[in-house]
C-alpha cells in the first residue's frame, strides 16, 4: 500500500468530500434551543457548513477539498472544487455563519475544535491567491480567534482527551492565524501545561478517540518549542528506542466501523501517523526510523477504510491527507 499522497489518492479523497460536504442529512447539530422559534434545519442555521454529518467535519472538508485544490491544480476535479468554492465560500453566506454565533448560548459552540478547523481552513483558503475564498472567511475565522484570546486564559487545565475537546490539537491548528497576541498565549499555555510532563504512560486510546493524547501534545510542543522540542521529547518519552509505550507504538483495532463512535479509532490511527510523521522531521537517526515505522503501521491499520460506512467517509479523508502530505 502506498503510504506517499499521490494524484490518484488526492483526487478520490476529493470525491468524497465532494459526496458530503453539501449532504445535509443525516446530520447531528451543535446546537442549543431557547424556544419553538429555534427548530430549524442545519441549512437554515448554517448556509455553508451543513453538510458531512456535523458542521466541524463539514469545515474541514473545505480544507481538504482546497488543499487537494492547491496540490494538485491540474487534475479534473480541481475545477469541481472551484466552482464549489466560488458558489459557497461567499460573504453573504459567511454573515449567515456569523450570525449563529451572536445567537444565544452560542459561546461554547465547537469549542474548540471547530474553532481550529475553521481557522485552518482560513489559512488554507489564503494560499490560493487566484480567488478571494479567504477574504470572504476571513471575518469567521477572526471570529473564532477572538474566541481562543477571550477562553484560553480561562482555562485552568488543559483537556487531554482524544476527542474533539482535546486542546493540544485546536492550539496546534489555532496557531494558522497571524496574531502574535494568540501566539504568544498558546505558547505560554502550552508551555506551562505540557512543559514539565515527563516519562509519557500514554494510557490511550478510549473506546471512541480519535486523536492521540499524548501525540498531540507532542505535535504542540514541536510548534512551540522549536530548537527546545528534542530535548523535551527525549524526557516525554524516554524509552522510545526500547519501544515503548507500545499503546504509542502499534495500531488500534476497529471493531465496528458501522458505530460513528468506534469508528473514531480508524481516526485515531490516522491522526497518530501523521503525528508521528511530523515528529520524525524533527530528528535523525534512530527516534526518526522508529517513528517513521509507527506511522506506516498506522496507515495500513486504517489508509483502506477512508470510504465505506458514512460514519467514517464524513471525516477520515481529512486525517488521511494530513497523514499523506506530512509524508511529501
Amino acid at each position: 500500500m502506498t503510504h506517499s499522497l499521490t494524484p490518484e489518492i488526492a483526487g478520490r479523497f476529493a470525491e468524497i468530500a465532494l459526496g458530503h460536504v453539501r449532504r445535509e442529512y443525516p446530520h447531528k447539530l451543535d446546537h442549543v434551543m431557547d424556544g419553538p422559534e429555534d427548530v430549524l434545519s442545519p441549512s437554515q442555521l448554517h448556509p455553508i457548513f451543513h453538510g458531512s454529518f456535523d458542521w466541524h467535519s463539514c469545515v474541514h472538508g473545505y480544507w481538504l477539498l482546497l488543499r487537494v485544490r492547491r496540490l494538485f491544480p491540474d487534475l479534473e476535479v480541481s475545477r469541481r472544487i472551484e466552482a464549489l468554492a466560488d458558489e459557497m465560500l461567499t460573504r453573504g453566506k459567511v454573515a449567515g455563519e456569523l450570525a449563529y454565533l451572536d445567537r444565544a448560548y452560542s459561546g461554547g459552540f465547537e469549542r474548540p475544535y471547530g474553532w481550529a478547523w475553521a481557522i485552518a481552513l482560513w489559512a488554507e483558503a489564503a494560499r490560493h491567491q487566484d480567488r478571494d475564498w479567504a477574504e470572504a472567511l476571513h471575518p469567521l475565522a477572526a471570529a473564532f480567534a477572538d474566541r481562543f484570546l477571550n477562553f484560553l486564559p480561562r482555562l485552568t487545565y488543559p483537556i487531554r482527551v482524544g476527542t474533539h475537546f482535546n486542546s493540544a490539537f485546536a492550539l496546534k491548528l489555532a496557531l494558522d492565524w497571524p496574531d502574535p497576541k494568540l501566539h504568544a498565549l498558546i505558547a505560554g499555555k502550552a508551555r506551562g501545561w505540557f512543559g514539565q510532563d515527563r516519562d509519557c504512560q500514554a494510557w490511550e486510546p478510549g473506546g471512541d478517540e480519535f486523536l492521540s493524547s499524548a501525540l498531540s501534545e507532542a505535535l504542540l510542543m514541536k510548534h512551540v518549542l522549536g530548537d527546545e522540542f528534542p530535548v523535551w521529547f527525549a524526557a516525554f518519552l524516554p524509552r522510545l528506542a526500547q519501544g515503548e509505550p507500545v499503546s504509542l507504538l502499534e495500531p488500534v483495532f476497529v471493531s465496528d466501523r458501522n458505530d460513528g463512535k468506534i469508528a473514531h479509532l480508524d481516526g485515531c490511527n490516522l491522526s497518530r501517523a501523521w503525528c508521528w510523521r511530523e515528529i520524525a522531521n524533527a530528528f535523525p537517526g534512530n527516534v526518526a526510523r522508529i517513528a517513521r515505522a509507527a506511522a506506516d503501521r498506522h496507515l495500513d491499520a486504517s489508509l483502506p477504510h477512508v470510504a465505506g460506512d458514512y460514519m467514517g467517509e464524513h471525516w477520515l479523508a481529512t486525517f488521511a491527507m494530513l497523514a499523506l502530505e506530512a509524508g511529501r
